[in-house]
């Protein structure tokens, strides 16, 4: 059938569904943001389905022409079709980790098989490959910018990672592979919710609510006059840090840290093998050893040893550095142990649910400041005003608060962002308190994505910053501690990528970048956020108005390296964890789990061990190899690297939701790599003002702008005028 038909046939059904999915027209809203109020559950389904139809017939028709390959008729085609499917993801996939209610939740679990389907028809198509081969074939000598180049470079490689080069065997099993994980991550990812939702600790008496301060307790105060915690963040950490309470502290970390290890229906174990058996599986159908080995294969880091040998440096001043913080706050319990506070016996030692505690009486003791003293003056709205302000003094944008606009939730506010010449550079919207249907931890995303369309039209982006912060209550508004603040500025930065991007392309634009370089802008942008010029525009308490004053700003100040010897071991430790996971040459699922595979574990499986990283990591017999236990296994993992027994890593396998749902696997190391860029890249700023404009704009152009189009190393050093100095993140850390 001629394609042109197909396509007016796809056009002719959209149109006439125009009225009832709100997917198939354009959206009459302010600034195109998706009108949240007319979408139903329904109409994502319906949606995939015809957008799949519509960018199905859209490669036919690529393929069937008759002109030579060629980038616009080929590459740029491709990146031009889905217009329907790529509008309903965004949004569907935004709210499924922002608003998941459970409907939802099995909406998604629909959409995900069809979607992982129609990708696998694309990037195992022999006659798509080969037009796209041709053009990649002669890239370098074709005219092409450098844009066009790594656009071309991206498809391709795309091709190579879903097995188009497999044989008809490979890629049957390529897809049943892709399905499965595609599926299994998102059943970790709703686990985790459901076991962060399941536990609340209540208190009733008095007498457990000894040194949680009052606006603690004035967040965490229930109708029946008792006192309820979670294991949400804002609940979560000032409860550890405060309570004095210490078997309750125990209660609270045993079920933070025990997410997904319970036992129960949301269990993540045998999860996480599954998809650990399938990724080695499709690393080795791809020819690699490991799947550490496949997905470092196009990042700036390279290779697993490269990350290896530069998280084993990082980890080591880290611990090292721990044990001295072990010591200070050992020197604290030991005085508590003396007023009779707790026990003289073998057990007042610290452990994991005593570090917050003490390590925030260390932290007054030195430097006379807490927590209670500084949050009244980071009010939410204060602190993201001060977000805005930098960005204006630093590149010359400016915000306005848009109203009437369509919604998602009713905690999300929108802003229209313009830049000096009054020019719209995007919309970003944020949506920063903790509800049940809300995924953990803070994060960026687009529901629409910076281009240049076929006929010019510059598409400016939707941004939206999401955040856990602590949530206002009936007298008293959000109040910020010190590390939401941070991750404040660290959110916007990714905003920042966002919203001034300038590339032709919506695949390499903005935050799509090597996953070992996204976190430069979001993590430089941390920077700002104490500095006392930056502090002097927003920090103001709440109820007088009052600046923040100079003692407490030079107490922050002072304090700006404290407890860095357990965030950084902790965040080191768990990007070791991530490698080691993704070092893994086999894995054995248990015969009797729901996702054991039709393949026995071999009889003779002697020596019982397991290959990681080229290492042969003992387990015992040969049965407890075929019953591999992921909690053993990060044990040893853990025990081998020399974590100390006061730390766990900051996610422990079975609620680390970064590697087994949300892209970050064999990469959260990354977030360390960054930071290596990000500290050398703010000392130029100290070299040449915080806020000189001319470096700020070179910032903006080289890298803000560019998104991934061109290579990460080469974009940085246009800017930094070098390579990055390596002990730059030690020296901020004061590690070195």
């Amino acid at each position: 059938m001629d394609k042109k038909i197909i396509l007016s046939g796809i056009a002719l059904i959209m149109m006439s569904c125009s009225n009832l999915n709100p997917f198939f027209g354009e959206w009459d809203t302010p600034y195109g943001i998706p009108p949240f109020d007319e979408i139903s559950e329904n109409d994502y389904i319906r949606a995939v389905k015809y957008g799949i139809h519509q960018q199905s017939a859209e490669v036919d028709a690529i393929i069937a022409r008759d002109a030579e390959p060629d980038f616009e008729n080929t590459v740029a085609a491709y990146e031009y079709s889905g217009r329907i499917l790529d509008r309903t993801c965004l949004v569907l996939f935004n709210l499924a980790e922002s608003d998941a209610t459970a409907s939802l939740q099995k909406t998604v679990d629909k959409v995900i098989p069809l979607l992982t389907e129609h990708t696998d028809n694309i990037f195992m198509n022999p006659y798509f490959f080969e037009r796209v081969k041709a053009v990649y074939d002669t890239r370098n000598s074709s005219g092409l910018t450098t844009e066009q180049i790594m656009l071309t470079e991206k498809l391709y490689n795309q091709f190579m990672s879903n097995g188009v080069s497999l044989d008809a065997a490979g890629q049957e099993r390529m897809r049943e592979i892709n399905k499965e994980l595609a599926a299994l991550e998102q059943t970790f990812g709703n686990n985790l919710l459901a076991e962060t939702n399941a536990f609340s600790l209540v208190l009733k008496d008095t007498s457990d609510i000894a040194g949680l301060p009052e606006s603690v307790l004035h967040s965490a105060a229930a109708e029946d006059g008792s006192w309820v915690f979670t294991l949400q963040n804002p609940s979560y950490v000032p409860f550890m840090t405060y309570s004095a309470d210490r078997g309750l502290r125990e209660k609270m970390f045993m079920a933070y840290s025990s997410r997904g290890n319970n036992g129960n229906d949301c269990d993540n174990k045998d999860v996480i093998l599954k998809i650990m058996a399938l990724r080695i599986e499709k690393a080795r159908l791809l020819g690699y050893e490991t799947p550490a080995e496949f997905i470092l294969s196009d990042k700036m880091a390279a290779t697993p040893a490269a990350v290896d040998s530069f998280l084993d440096r990082i980890f080591r001043a880290g611990v090292a550095k721990a044990r001295e913080e072990v010591t200070d706050m050992q020197a604290i319990m030991d005085a508590d142990v003396e007023a009779g506070l707790l026990p003289d016996d073998s057990t007042s030692v610290i452990r994991p649910w005593d570090w917050a505690y003490y390590a925030e009486r260390v932290r007054l003791a030195k430097y006379a400041i807490d927590e209670t003293s500084v949050k009244p003056y980071f009010r939410m709205e204060n602190v993201r005003d001060g977000v805005f302000a930098t960005a204006h003094r630093l590149y010359g944008l400016n915000f306005e608060k848009l109203d009437s606009i369509p919604v998602y939730h009713s905690d999300v506010e929108g802003f229209k962002v313009t830049d000096s010449d009054s020019s719209l550079v995007g919309i970003l919207l944020t949506d920063y308190y903790p509800r049940s249907t809300k995924r953990g931890g803070a994060w960026m995303s687009n529901l629409r994505n910076q281009e240049i369309t076929g006929d010019g039209t510059d598409i400016r982006p939707i941004i939206v910053n999401v955040g856990n912060f602590t949530k206002p209550v009936a007298d008293k508004p959000s109040l910020l501690t010190l590390d939401e603040t941070a991750t404040m500025f660290h959110e916007f930065g990714h905003a920042l990528h966002g919203l001034l991007s300038r590339c032709t392309y919506k695949d390499i634009s903005g935050t799509n970048v090597a996953r070992d370089f996204v976190e430069l802008p979001s993590q430089l942008n941390e920077n700002w956020a104490f500095q006392p010029e930056v502090l002097a525009m927003y920090a103001r308490h709440y109820e007088t108005g009052e600046a923040i004053p100079d003692s407490l700003v030079n107490k922050i100040r002072q304090a700006g390296k404290f407890n860095q010897g357990f965030m950084t071991t902790e965040l080191a430790a768990a990007s070791i964890l991530d490698m080691r996971w993704h070092e893994l040459t086999s894995v054995y699922v248990p015969s009797d789990s729901p996702f054991a595979s039709d393949t026995p574990a071999p009889k003779d499986a002697e020596p019982a061990f397991l290959i990681v990283g080229g290492r042969k990591i003992p387990t015992g017999t040969s049965e407890e190899l075929r019953l591999m236990d992921p909690i053993k296994f990060e044990s040893y993992v853990m025990k081998e690297a020399g974590l100390i027994d006061e730390i766990i890593p900051r996610y422990r396998t079975t609620y680390f939701n970064h590697i087994f749902k949300s892209g970050y696997n064999a990469g959260y190391y990354s977030y360390l790599w960054a930071e290596v860029l990000d500290k050398d890249a703010f000392e130029l700023f100290r070299e040449k003002g915080i806020f000189d404009r001319k470096t700020a704009m070179s910032y903006r152009r080289n890298i803000l702008e560019k998104g991934g189009s061109d290579d990460p190393m080469v974009l940085y050093k246009r800017f930094r005028g070098a390579e990055p100095d390596p002990d730059a993140l030690l020296r901020a850390r004061g590690l070195k």
